[in-house]
């Protein structure tokens, strides 16, 4: 009996497997030949394709988003410098309003100051991801682009004397009162003992240095001294001449320091084991490369918008504030440009990192006078303007005299905070040296020369 009922339960399952095999084969009969069916599993199918694209497109839209907003957080908010930044919209909305130069003047001054700081940064972030050859191309290029854009624009308007006197006030600047206060600052912080830094570097820039005074001096020398073959055309083909030479110079300078002696520029006070204990603690990019490109551009424009209003004010603010344009040119200006290098010369010699410290200070004033003046030189050649080399008697002896000062300072590799304080005040004395300064008008030299 119970063998039959197993039979039974056995048969009765192969019926039913027997059905559902053939009620699932007529089913796919049906959707192989019904298009209703087919159109049915079409679109579901593109129902949820389309919904698997929308929610990957939405999930890269926020991404991209929260990337934006993250580069504009760590590029703009990210110090307290760029408070200033809404000035620069102040100056041009003033100068549409009022037009009082004085205060376009001012106002495009403090707007641009933390632009200078913030491209600075966009270079430095681009320089991580481009090698140290091509950073420091970038930086030769960059790292004094605010001056070289204010110059630029000077040219243009002819300008000749500010382009001069404000390239000359940013390497007295940086020499004096940047390294005059990294000085001053570590050695208040490591009072204990003297800092010290690879003399190598200074010795190499030192003569650098020297040798831009000679560039700046000979043309100088010959306009005074009446003793052109052509007069008038001898002192611009010698400045356009030089100012070749020192480009290719500061380019040999370049692949001296970034490949045939690397070892020269190694910090004395790290060692290899401090180094190899730090390596993981080596900064890393804030920004991306595309990021800091942008960001580079973005920078770039606004400062060269700014310039314009910067320099079509300078001499309505000399007339208004009653100070002489070199004054303004000399010591004001530069104020924007070196804000970076100030402020970065001061943090790594309080923190007993000296050979950044004169890198950044000394390393400026190099790139400026090596490669910013005759830049500006060639520029002015391509653009029809005399612009030469005879930085007149006055601006040209105050180079002289600063190089040799501060030579002298850095020949034993050692600094304390009253080197630092020697400096300040030299910069004070040079500064006041050119408050009292009036620059002869052309007349003036016509006079002279006959």
């Amino acid at each position: 009996m119970n063998y039959k009922l197993q039979g039974l339960e056995i048969q009765s399952q192969l019926e039913m497997e027997s059905l559902d095999n053939s009620s699932i084969h007529e089913f796919e009969d049906e959707s192989l030949f019904t298009p209703g069916a087919e159109a049915q599993k079409t679109h579901s199918m593109q129902a949820v394709g389309e919904c698997s694209f929308s929610r990957g497109s939405q999930a890269s839209g926020d991404k991209v988003w929260r990337n934006i907003c993250r580069s504009i957080k760590t590029v703009v908010f990210s110090t307290k410098l760029n408070l200033l930044m809404p000035f620069g919209p102040l100056a041009i909305f003033v100068y549409k309003l009022t037009g009082h130069n004085g205060w376009v003047f001012f106002l495009s001054l403090l707007g641009i100051t933390p632009l200078a700081e913030r491209l600075g940064y966009a270079t430095e972030q681009l320089a991580f991801y481009t090698g140290a050859t091509v950073g420091g191309l970038l930086n030769a290029t960059f790292g004094n682009a605010t001056e070289l854009i204010i110059s630029i624009y000077a040219l243009k308007r002819g300008m000749l004397r500010v382009v001069q006197q404000s390239l000359l006030g940013s390497i007295l600047s940086n020499m004096l009162l940047v390294l005059g206060c990294a000085f001053f600052s570590g050695g208040l912080v490591f009072h204990e003992k003297e800092q010290v830094f690879n003399k190598a570097t200074a010795v190499v820039n030192s003569g650098l240095l020297l040798m831009a005074v000679m560039g700046l001096l000979f043309p100088a020398v010959l306009h005074y001294t009446h003793t052109e073959v052509h007069f008038g055309k001898s002192e611009l083909a010698l400045s356009r001449f030089s100012s070749c030479i020192m480009l290719v110079a500061y380019a040999m300078y370049l692949f001296f320091q970034l490949k045939s002696q690397k070892n020269l520029y190694v910090p004395l006070n790290e060692e290899v084991s401090q180094n190899e204990e730090n390596s993981d603690d080596d900064e890393a990019p804030e920004i991306s490369k595309w990021e800091s490109i942008i960001w580079l551009s973005i920078m770039t424009a606004w400062i060269s918008i700014l310039s314009e209003y910067l320099v079509n004010a300078i001499e309505g603010a000399s007339v208004a504030w009653n100070l002489p344009v070199a004054f303004i040119s000399v010591i004001l200006l530069p104020i924007v440009g070196n804000a970076a290098e100030h402020a970065s010369a001061i943090m790594f010699a309080m923190k007993d990192k000296l050979d950044i410290s004169l890198g950044v200070a000394i390393g400026s004033s190099t790139q400026i006078s090596m490669f910013g003046i005759p830049f500006c030189v060639v520029v002015g050649w391509i653009m029809g303007r005399p612009m030469d080399l005879n930085f007149q008697l006055f601006e040209t002896a105050t180079l002289f005299i600063t190089v040799l000062v501060v030579a002298f300072m850095l020949q034993d590799g050692t600094s304390n905070y009253f080197k630092g304080l020697m400096l300040i005040l030299c910069y004070l004395i040079v500064a006041a040296s050119f408050f009292v300064h009036v620059d002869p008008s052309p007349a003036d030299e016509t006079q002279s020369k006959t």
